[in-house]
């Protein structure tokens, strides 16, 4: 079997393993206007990866988690509340280590980005820190998730030490990267492959996929532009 990745819409991703197995990273999905109606309820769902606690990138996960008790990685403190709302099979972690989380390796990166969770009474509380995520599955290509970083040197770090092919990063503006930092980030990953995300569900996050072509000539990266609910396989290079 092959891996194959659908766009949810802003930074949430399905992800099917080669064996079989789904993944959600920053599962919102419901009260996402990007998300397709037919993807909002999902069939299967084996593990859950959550870069940070807030609202658009968690906004399921607690539903998610009670239907179908998935493993549910996250960072320790985000983690532990996942728990207390009904998780059973949390698996916490922290920047730099590494698991294996359903016959992936998932090891967890950092990422400039705020991380604060707005709980039941709509108050804000700690959610850990804001984290990215690599994934190396059993063909040994390697997926990247940026989260909602800015613009850093860990770039570097993450390209020495793990050299994803693909790298899936916000391109929106405002909250998070715009092209001109994500063709920063590139110089940096050298991926072969950019999928943009977290752009166009809200105005505020104006950056373009298009904006992107520029980097990739000069680099040599091709840009996959999904559309929401488009799947796609993904082979390494």
């Amino acid at each position: 079997m092959s891996i194959h990745v659908t766009w949810l819409g802003h930074a949430t991703f399905k992800i099917e393993t080669p064996e079989g197995k789904v993944f959600l990273v920053d599962p919102w999905l419901m009260g996402n206007p990007m998300c397709p109606e037919a993807e909002k309820q999902q069939k299967k769902v084996d593990a859950v990866l959550c870069t940070h606690g807030h609202f658009d990138h968690i906004g399921d996960a607690v539903g998610i988690i009670k239907h179908h008790q998935p493993k549910v990685v996250a960072i320790f403190e985000l983690a532990s509340w996942l728990g207390s709302k009904g998780a059973k099979n949390i698996s916490p972690m922290n920047k730099g280590g590494t698991q294996e989380v359903e016959g992936v390796k998932v090891t967890m990166v950092h990422a400039i980005h705020s991380c604060g969770i707005q709980d039941d009474d709509g108050s804000i509380i700690y959610g850990g820190e804001a984290c990215g995520y690599v994934m190396e599955f059993s063909d040994g290509l390697k997926v990247y998730h940026a989260g909602d970083t800015g613009p850093m040197m860990d770039f570097k770090v993450i390209a020495e030490l793990y050299a994803p092919q693909v790298a899936m990063l916000p391109i929106g503006d405002h909250f998070t990267m715009g092209p001109r930092e994500v063709a920063f980030a590139c110089e940096l990953l050298r991926p072969k492959t950019v999928i943009p995300m977290h752009f166009g569900t809200f105005p505020l996050l104006h950056g373009k996929p298009s904006e992107l072509k520029p980097a990739a000539e000069k680099l040599g990266f091709e840009v996959l532009d999904l559309k929401p609910g488009e799947r796609r396989e993904l082979r390494k290079k």
